[in-house]
This record gives structure tokens, sequence and C-alpha cells, in this order.
């Protein structure tokens, strides 16, 4: 019979850690949140205050290495994330109209932007609900830019579901640099950061809103984008589906350079697709377009092509709103089980039918970037 281990006895174990600053115990302190423990596998966040973050890489191993001591714990894993003050928190503050369901007033206050130096564009794909391919979009439209050049990261922000290190095959877990940031993981020539390299990709992540946005800052923060010290052309962030905190942290901290919506054809994704797309216009951020995913079904036998869901619904929206149109991508198997395996299509069949809407899509992208580097 396995041994379980309970949260009890892990918090009882991290007590015994001690805050070096303050020279409490990190469980009394309240530093230790978002406790998940499945299979002898552990994770938790470590609250500190940034202005001691540099410091604190002692404190996140000692933490480890407090509960990897325990019976039955096969892999721990501590992240730390800094937590603002109050007073910086107010003066980070963003006032909105109601913008879930895409209705009601109000651009957000005007604010100073966090600017990333590591990074010269950053480039959300968002959807207004799930199921509509996002994840694939944002991988292949990475690999894409890359192909043209750029130097690309992508950042899963998907926090309750990250799909992205199973759909380039990434096993390996981001190491801390020696500037105390944490280290991408490379792969295709792009670099990848995810909460799926954190955590078991089973394990259900019972986050409420803090949390999330916690972690959505780190990774705009605490890790090294930059480009061997240059900064990176490109960041494509792969959102989370709707309008929530992970969305809205990202446009309260930085500039973005544009979003890019995904919907399928048919009228209820377009309705969710709508709501995205009203969250970024009334937060400022420009729209670089809509994709038209899963546009068409071709047979791969007979190569008879069916419209499934419809088709052009996200090209009349897109004309509807005078944004751009970036493109129908068919719905194929190669692209399935190409993306199941890791090789994503623009990488193993760059020349295919398949492949084509993707890097026309980055092309239309990039075109975009170089107006914005030139104004």
């Amino acid at each position: 019979m396995a041994f379980t281990i309970s949260d009890t006895e892990i918090m009882a174990a991290l007590s015994r850690v001690k805050d070096p600053v303050t020279g409490l115990d990190i469980v009394s302190s309240e530093m230790v949140t978002g406790l998940q423990t499945e299979r002898g596998e552990v994770t938790f966040l470590l609250v500190i205050d940034p202005k001691h973050g540099a410091e604190m890489e002692p404190l996140r191993q000692a933490a480890e290495s407090a509960v990897m001591g325990l019976p039955g714990i096969r892999k721990v894993t501590a992240i730390l994330t800094a937590e603002r003050s109050s007073a910086n928190q107010n003066q980070n503050t963003v006032e909105h109209g109601p913008v879930i369901g895409g209705i009601g007033g109000g651009k957000r206050a005007p604010q100073q932007l966090r600017e990333m130096p590591a990074v010269r564009h950053i480039i959300a794909v968002a959807s207004g609900k799930g199921g509509v391919g996002k994840s694939t979009v944002s991988v292949n439209l990475a690999l894409s830019l890359r192909r043209m050049g750029y130097s690309v990261g992508l950042m899963d922000a998907d926090i309750y579901g990250p799909s992205i290190p199973r759909m380039l095959n990434l096993k390996e877990k981001p190491v801390v640099g020696d500037n105390k940031k944490l280290i991408p993981v490379s792969t295709y020539g792009i670099k990848v950061m995810s909460m799926g390299f954190m955590v078991d990709e089973a394990a259900p992540m019972i986050w409420r809103g803090p949390m999330i946005q916690s972690a959505v800052r780190q990774f705009l923060e605490d890790v090294d984008w930059s480009d061997n010290g240059a900064p990176l052309d490109v960041l494509v962030v792969d959102m989370p589906p709707g309008t929530g905190d992970a969305q809205l942290t990202l446009v309260q901290k930085v500039p973005l350079s544009g979003a890019v919506i995904v919907s399928t054809p048919q009228d209820i994704a377009l309705i969710d697709a709508r709501k995205g797309l009203a969250m970024f216009q009334r937060t400022d951020v420009p729209i670089l377009g809509i994709v038209e995913n899963m546009s068409y079904f071709c047979c791969p036998q007979c190569g008879s092509r069916s419209e499934i869901f419809g088709h052009g619904g996200a090209r009349a929206e897109a004309e509807k709103l005078n944004v751009p149109f970036l493109g129908e991508i068919p719905l194929h198997p190669l692209i399935r089980s190409l993306s199941d395996a890791g090789t994503p299509v623009v990488v193993e069949r760059p020349d295919s039918h398949e492949a084509k809407p993707y890097i026309e899509m980055a092309a239309k992208v990039a075109e975009v970037l170089k107006r914005k580097a030139v104004a």
C-alpha cells in the first residue's frame, strides 16, 4: 500500500524553515500558499517581498529540501512569487467598465505600464472560450515567426490547463540562472515557459485569482526572456480562455503590441470571441486580427472538403468589427497528430497545405510589428 502524506505533515515540515529576513518560520508568517499534493509530488508557492527576491533562492531550496525529507515524497517544486505592497498595488490599480460579456463602458484609466527591456514585442493569443485550438495556434505562430528569423519566446499563461509542454514534447524543469531568474526551456529555436513544467500533468490546479495573478507576474518579471543578452524580438503569450484574472494581469502589467483572437466559425464560438476582443479593445490593446480555426475539414483519403462548423463566420466578424482577418486554418488529422506527438506541423511539414495558413498568419503579424517598430 502506497504511503500517503497529509498537508498537515507537509506544513509541519515547512514550519521548521525560517525566513532569513524576519527570522519567523515560513508557515506562521503565511508565506506558504497554493499547496498541492498528487501521488507523492508536492507543489507550493512562497510569497516574498519583491525587494528581497534576489536573496530568496536559498530559502526556496531549503523549503524543497524540508518537504523532500518526508516519507513517500518523490518530487517537490517550490515557486517564488513576489507580492506587491499595498501602496504599490494601489498605484497599479486599473479602473474598468464591465468587460465580461463584451458589454459596458469605459476604457482603462491611464497608467504607467512596466516595460520589459528583455522583449521588444508581446503578443497575446486569446479566445473567448476553450476548445477552439488556441494553444495550437500559439505554438505554430511562435514557430512560424522563428522560421522568419525572429528570436521568439512562448509563454503559456493558461494556468489551469497548460498544454504547451505536451505540444512541444518538453519534460525538462526550468533552472535558476546566475541572475536569479528562471531560464526558459528551449526547443525548435524558441524559449518556452509554462506552469506545466512545475506541476504534474494530471494534477488539478485549484487556484484563486490572486495566485493566478502572481504566477503571470512571475512569468513576466522573473524569467530571463533575453536572447543571449539582447532583447527577444517577440514573446507570444498563450492566454487561458475567457476574460479573467490572467488576461487583466497581463494588460495591466506590460504594454502589449497586440492580440490575436482565435475562433471557430460557428455562432456560439463567435459570441465568446467578441467578449475577448472587446476586453482588449477596452484596455487599449491593438487587435492584430482574428483567425478562423477548424474552418473546414479536408478528408485525408478522398480530399473532399466539409464545413463541419460552418464557414466564414470569423471573416465576417472581422469585417464587421473592422479588424484584420488573419486566415482560415483547416481541421485536419495531421495537425492534431503532430501536435499530440510534440512535433508541430510548421516544424515537421513546413511545406504542407496544413502549415501554410500558420505561416501566412505569422507574416501578417510580422508586418504589423515592423510598422510598429518604424513608428
